[in-house]
């Protein structure tokens, strides 16, 4: 187990403003668009498997893996988003992108 900071969980947290529900249904959706059916646990992106993965568990339960995950679903975000994180339309496939990793560009941060 590892001890995420407050900041990083605090700021995963606020970019990854879809519920795991919503995640989870978003990567079932992308998947069924392609020519083969991924098994329940492999839909989506890996990157959006490992934010399930995180939003799955207890803070004291993350992984050193999970920390990397977290910090690089942040970064992506932050690198395709300004700061304030504000609702924000745009190109389809940018908004997909994001959402494959629980962030809906659309949507308030929680």
């Amino acid at each position: 187990m590892v001890d995420v900071d407050d900041e990083l969980w605090d700021e995963f947290h606020r970019v990854v403003n879809m519920t795991s529900r919503e995640l989870e249904e978003w990567l079932r959706t992308q998947a069924a668009h392609e020519d083969f059916e991924d098994l329940p646990d492999q839909v989506g992106t890996p990157t959006g498997r490992e934010v399930l993965a995180v939003l799955g568990k207890r803070r004291v339960d993350l992984t050193d893996a999970d920390e990397r995950a977290m910090r690089k679903v942040v970064d992506k975000v932050h690198s395709q988003r300004r700061d304030d994180l504000e609702p924000t339309a745009g190109q389809a496939a940018w908004r997909h992108k994001l959402m494959s990793i629980g962030h809906d560009p659309l949507k308030p941060p929680r």
